[in-house]
């Protein structure tokens, strides 16, 4: 019977090392406060995913509009108007949900402390399942760029996603602050970019004679036959453009991530973000309703403007260059949010504790690893498909977002504090016109894909409540309310299950004599000349402790052992404990673990459920050298 299990100390040094190479030298708690982000840093980590929506928000309009005609297109900028509405009143709920909750108000706080349990789980589900889609859908985006530049690669698309989730999944366990730094360039170099090319469009078309029309190296084809202008058709647009919106929750859910003044530094974020937001969204859709761009399967709506303006020039190449990498690096809003809304779910015990716990780098590690193993896990269902994924996109986000705010009419209607009427008001069209832009994607895109979130997101709260329940299973079991002294125990009964007589196995003996008189060794015989080499060696070295041999003509070292525990079972007392102590020797080499059995660890696993067992393991170190001291 091999009873030696362990990783070797080696081996876990080793594997120490590499991941202090990967993630950076562990942090000390007091360190935290170096962790928080200034607003240049935050702006670049919690605004990516909603100002990268800018390189194919006004095309999804676009999308739409084109099934009516050219002439469709020019209702390209009123949707817009709207939606940059909607983004002001949606911004607005969110700069008063900062301040109404410094440390974090995303719409699971917001919901679960206006409108309950029920909301807040189905609006945490809903983020959740949002922010995997945000790694999902961004990071493929960004692999899509770069296999339309490099056609040979397309075919592993999904593979190549894989691998950049998980790059950026280990520049977040590095810590905030280090990643911020990492990708705030990109961020920035878009920016820059996108608003140096509308203000050039601008200088054109004010002083310049207007602009040129784009050339279309390839028309766009459509499938769905011409249609007039119908408000279906304008609600379609409408909601296809609202991708401007994903995104723009972010900040409110990092809160506590801000230096101090927190909620007043994450306020003017928030608005710095939306200002920067509808500058480039409502730009764009002008310029590219002025050099008549036309949605294209060969080449972006955004490609396209910067084309007609700079040509194949440097500036059109850095465009497009800062379009991929904050494509991919919108992702990193999700890996800011997805553990901080962890966090919050497992302290509130619907997720597991572990999500709440700290990593050496001061990061949510457990968070952001789960985050990344979803997003693969869905990136490699949908072959890196950004189209398969987008339809389920905006469905988690848009419940999410009228929840938040539904929350906050409440919330005002509750408190009726000082400006609280007109808040509501505001608050009460937010999440009427977000609820209605829900309505409009799921009936538009149920067969496309919003179903799966449909059926999704009550799966999720289903367990999320499962979750609770142990959790509260667990507390009162464990809880000394109306708990009296417990018994006195008696001396345990040991059993020791033993695979030969060894130095290992003298020290587990000595060892499990110090806890009762009453210890019996067990070895269980599957050989009738090995069995009797061991009864003389027990003879001479057990020290007068009983050893009883177990036949076993099937050569089965499990089943033996647990019989004869059950039968000691039956014959005690309601509240007696049997002690099953393991002797095990652990080799000095990582790889030795391979060569021996582990029937230790088989008896640990069968013994965990079962009720009256306590089970002790006993290591016998060996070394290198057999001439070395063990322990």
């Amino acid at each position: 019977m091999g009873l030696e299990n362990n990783d070797s100390s080696d081996a876990r040094i080793r594997s120490f090392s590499l991941r202090r190479m990967l993630m950076g030298d562990p942090l000390a708690t007091s360190q935290i406060v170096h962790e928080k982000l200034t607003k240049v840093k935050a702006l670049s980590v919690f605004s990516s995913d909603a100002l990268s929506s800018v390189a194919y928000a006004t095309e999804e309009i676009l999308f739409v509009l084109i099934a009516a005609g050219s002439a469709a297109l020019n209702l390209s900028i009123p949707i817009a108007l709207a939606i940059a509405t909607l983004l002001i009143i949606v911004g607005f709920s969110y700069f008063q949900t900062i301040h109404a909750y410094p440390k974090g108000g995303g719409a699971y706080i917001v919901a679960s402390d206006n409108l309950g349990t029920v909301f807040a789980l189905i609006a945490g589900a809903a983020l959740l399942f949002s922010y995997i889609l945000t790694v999902s859908v961004s990071i493929s985006a960004g692999i899509a760029a770069i296999t339309s530049w490099l056609p040979s690669l397309f075919p592993y698309r999904a593979l190549l996603a894989v691998v950049g989730v998980a790059i950026v999944t280990v520049i977040n366990q590095r810590g905030t602050s280090e990643s911020a730094s990492i990708f705030s360039v990109p961020t920035y170099i878009f920016i820059l970019g996108i608003l140096s090319l509308i203000f050039y469009g601008l200088i054109r078309w004010l002083f310049m004679g207007g602009l040129p029309t784009v050339e279309i190296n390839e028309p766009m084809h459509t499938n769905v036959a011409l249609q007039g202008v119908t408000l279906f058709l304008v609600l379609r647009a409408f909601s296809a453009g609202c991708t401007a919106l994903t995104g723009i929750e972010a900040i409110s859910d990092g809160v506590p991530a801000f230096r101090p003044p927190e909620a007043k530094n994450a306020g003017k974020t928030l608005l710095t973000m939306i200002a920067i937001l509808i500058i480039m969204f409502l730009g764009i859709t002008f310029l590219a309703s002025q050099v008549g761009a036309v949605p294209n399967h060969a080449e972006t709506v955004l490609s396209q403007i910067g084309r007609s303006l700079f040509g194949y020039g440097p500036l059109y190449v850095v465009v497009q260059i800062a379009t991929a990498l904050i494509l991919i690096l919108a992702a990193n809003t999700a890996f800011a949010d997805f553990p901080r809304l962890s966090y919050f779910m497992s302290r509130d015990g619907f997720l597991p504790r572990q999500m709440g716990n700290l990593g050496d780098r001061l990061v949510y590690s457990n968070g952001i690893t789960l985050l990344g193993i979803a997003a693969s896990i869905l990136i490699l269902f949908f072959k890196g498909d950004t189209h398969s994924l987008l339809p389920m996109y905006a469905v988690g986000v848009f419940i999410s977002f009228t929840l938040s705010q539904m929350g906050m009419v409440r919330r005002w209607l509750r408190l009726r504090s000082g400006g609280w009427l007109r808040n509501a008001v505001i608050n009460s069209i937010g999440s009427i016109s977000t609820f209605a832009v829900f309505m409009v994607i799921l009936i538009t895109r149920f067969t496309q894909g919003a179903w799966i979130v449909v059926l999704l997101i009550p799966a999720i709260v289903l367990v999320l409540l499962r979750i609770n329940r142990h959790y509260q299973q667990v507390a009162a079991q464990l809880s000394l309310e109306r708990y009296g002294a417990p018994h006195r125990m008696r001396n345990p009964q040991v059993i020791m299950p033993i695979s030969g007589v060894h130095r290992g196995v003298l020290k587990a003996l000595e060892f499990a004599r110090s806890l009762s008189p009453d210890v019996t060794a067990v070895y269980v015989e599957t050989s009738a000349t090995e069995g009797e080499e061991v009864r003389r060696k027990w003879s001479q070295w057990g020290d007068g402790v009983r050893l009883v041999c177990l036949p076993s003509p099937y050569r089965s070292i499990l089943s033996p052992i647990i019989d004869y525990l059950q039968q000691l079972e039956a014959e005690r007392q309601p509240d007696d404990i049997i002690t099953v102590v393991l002797p095990q020797f652990v080799p000095s080499r990582w790889w030795g673990n391979l060569l021996h059995n582990q029937s230790a660890w088989m008896i640990r696993l069968a013994l965990l459920f079962r009720r009256g067992y306590i089970v002790i393991d006993v290591p016998y170190h060996l070394t290198d050298s057999p001439n070395e001291e063990t322990t």
